[in-house]
């Protein structure tokens, strides 16, 4: 993606937060209430697919949209597309689960809805930083108004009361016209013209795995993807361990993770300019060891520090990755770069996390007889083989990435460079 009119520090938080923050609120106003959603109206046996859907989404929908962004069409262009497409998905969905149409009605308009969800995030993170002077300082700030999108989001759908209604998605759909809206004052910068001749290959954006021929590049893309598996398990099993210690209103307790990300997010800029890329995401990977190992103790207040962690080491990895591919692949790859980089870890990373973690709770939990029931978890055991899991991740990582003396100077453009 071509680099837009640089702006000055507050203007892009001003101009860009925004975009962050509506679309997070967005995501959140129906993946949070979605399980609720459709257990209320008899759809509970498709939970486990509905949420594979996004996964499924990221392993085609973000590198072609990349791809778009990068060649064809004014990336501020791409995600106003997608942003009426979700609207209208969302729409769909919820209308099909009001009338109880059939589960597989349901589950192919959820899949169309994560389809025009999944590149959004790597398209606005690519336009963010095209705007930025100094990414390294202004990113984390704007980042961050995401996570507390994020959070707007959920309370907007409790405030509503739509927690098990469709409502949620009428909601979702609302602020996905706000974001199309917005992108109306965003800088609207044209991709560089176009070869007439360009294989599937490069349309689809498949090109972007030439990426990973760089060592650097490949060792970061496939650390990310790699913490993604255990991260998986944080998600779906943290409110059962919160439950079983004791705690009640556990989504609540939940947000602790966001709040200490908020706090990591505006300390980028800082650490940035004390230490390399490399230290920053060693510490990141650091704190998902350490996350695991709080939860393995098993007891409560171990269990909040847990949660508590989470937030920094989602924060130093999943941001500086981001920072790291604006910085080091060229202007004309970046938004397939970020494409791909949501592509292995929401896609393999997500799915393989998904499955495998499922595996391994399932292999740590004893049922008395009953199938219905949850049975009894050996939470150190289970928690501990996730830690030490981290702890593989961030030796490699230590010992595979070289890293540059001068990290700020973008590498040379891969084999097959965009027209």
């Amino acid at each position: 993606m071509p680099d837009a009119v640089k702006l000055k520090p507050n203007a892009v938080f001003l101009g860009s937060g925004p975009l962050f923050f509506i679309q997070w609120m967005a995501a959140a106003a129906w993946t949070v209430p979605l399980s609720l959603v459709l257990k209320a109206h008899g759809l509970g046996q498709i939970i486990p697919y509905a949420f594979a859907t996004s996964a499924l989404a990221s392993f085609v929908s973000p590198l072609i949209f990349g791809a778009m962004a990068d060649r064809h069409f004014a990336p501020v262009r791409v995600l106003r597309w997608l942003a009426l497409a979700s609207m209208t998905a969302v729409i769909l969905t919820s209308t099909a689960i009001q009338y109880r149409c059939n589960p597989c009605l349901v589950l192919a308009l959820i899949q169309l809805y994560a389809l025009c969800t999944a590149p959004t995030t790597s398209i606005s993170t690519a336009i963010v930083m095209s705007t930025m002077n100094d990414p390294r300082s202004q990113f984390g700030p704007v980042r961050a108004m995401g996570t507390l999108g994020w959070m707007a989001g959920g309370w907007l759908i409790s405030l509503l009361s739509a927690d098990a209604s469709p409502l949620a998605g009428l909601t979702c759909a609302a602020t996905w016209l706000g974001l199309a809206a917005f992108t109306l004052t965003l800088p609207h910068v044209e991709p560089p013209e176009n070869s007439q001749h360009l294989s599937w290959h490069e349309r689809l954006g498949l090109d972007a795995l030439t990426l990973l021929r760089q060592r650097d590049h490949r060792v970061v893309f496939l650390v990310t993807t790699l913490i993604s598996i255990p991260m998986q398990a944080f998600y779906q099993f943290t409110p059962i361990a919160l439950r079983d210690a004791g705690f009640t209103r556990v989504s609540a307790w939940t947000t602790l993770g966001q709040t200490t990300e908020l706090v990591a997010m505006f300390s980028l800029g800082a650490l940035f300019l004390r230490w390399r890329v490399k230290w920053i995401l060693a510490l990141g990977l650091f704190f998902a060891v350490l996350r695991f190992a709080f939860c393995a103790v098993n007891g409560k207040l171990w269990l909040l520090g847990g949660v508590m962690v989470h937030g920094v080491n989602y924060a130093l990895v999943f941001a500086t990755a981001a920072i790291y591919v604006n910085e080091r692949v060229d202007p004309a790859w970046r938004a397939r770069a970020q494409a791909l980089l949501s592509l292995l870890n929401g896609g393999v990373g997500n799915l393989i996390g998904a499955l495998g973690t499922g595996w391994w709770f399932a292999a740590c939990t004893t049922h008395a007889g009953s199938e219905k029931s949850l049975g009894t978890t050996n939470w150190p055991v289970f928690w501990g083989g996730l830690s030490a899991a981290s702890a593989a991740v961030l030796i490699y990582f230590l010992v595979a990435y070289r890293g540059r003396a001068a990290e700020s100077n973008p590498l040379p453009v891969p084999d097959r460079a965009a027209p």
